[in-house]
């Protein structure tokens, strides 16, 4: 069985695995519209982490992973319960294609997406309000902005080929509004 992940599960599975490859899966776009109250946010303040959205021109880039055995029951168990009961994920089958040069026919892959009718689905926002949403958001697996810089550097490194506006674009946003968080009282009176 191999398992597709397109967000935190490129960097971080959580589970037992035999291989991995990095590629891409065709007729979807990775969007952040759904909302986190538990891995990196909270109910005061949902994080935003990714879906993908039916998209027939898109591709997505990601990781999938080839489990076997007795990790087949236990990659699926643990996904059930951090995708679909904490994050409203439901699962489908994709075509994943490899990135390898020499690969074979596309592979069929279980993939979580979060769809519109889930309780934590956000939905659009613009790049700016989004970033601004994941700058003041932290959950038990860790602070939203670390979420979002390593799926950016994810892309970067290992998909340099790839593009993805609307990631890269929250990126771009986030790192414009940092420095404004920096002012205190002391520096404002300085100026």
């Amino acid at each position: 069985v191999w398992i597709f992940g397109y967000g935190s599960l490129v960097w971080r599975p959580g589970f037992e695995f035999t291989s991995r490859k990095v590629g891409f899966i065709r007729g979807y776009s990775r969007r952040f519209w759904q909302g986190d109250t538990f891995h990196r946010g909270s109910e005061r303040m949902p994080g935003r982490v990714v879906t993908l959205l039916e998209d027939c021109g898109a591709c997505t880039w990601g990781v999938a992973y080839e489990v076997c055995g007795e990790q087949i029951a236990a990659s699926l168990q643990y996904l059930n319960m951090r995708e679909a009961v904490l994050g409203g994920y439901d699962t489908k089958l994709v075509k994943f294609h490899p990135q390898e040069k020499d690969a074979e026919e596309p592979i069929l892959a279980l993939v979580y997406i979060a769809t519109p009718q889930n309780p934590s689905y956000l939905g659009p926002a613009s790049e700016e309000d989004i970033a601004a949403q994941i700058i003041v958001s932290s959950g038990c697996a860790g602070h939203n902005i670390e979420y979002l810089l390593r799926l950016a550097d994810f892309m970067r490194y290992f998909c340099p080929q790839a593009e993805d506006k609307h990631l890269f674009s929250i990126e771009e946003a986030l790192i414009s509004i940092l420095p404004c968080l920096y002012y205190t009282e002391d520096s404002l009176e300085e100026t």
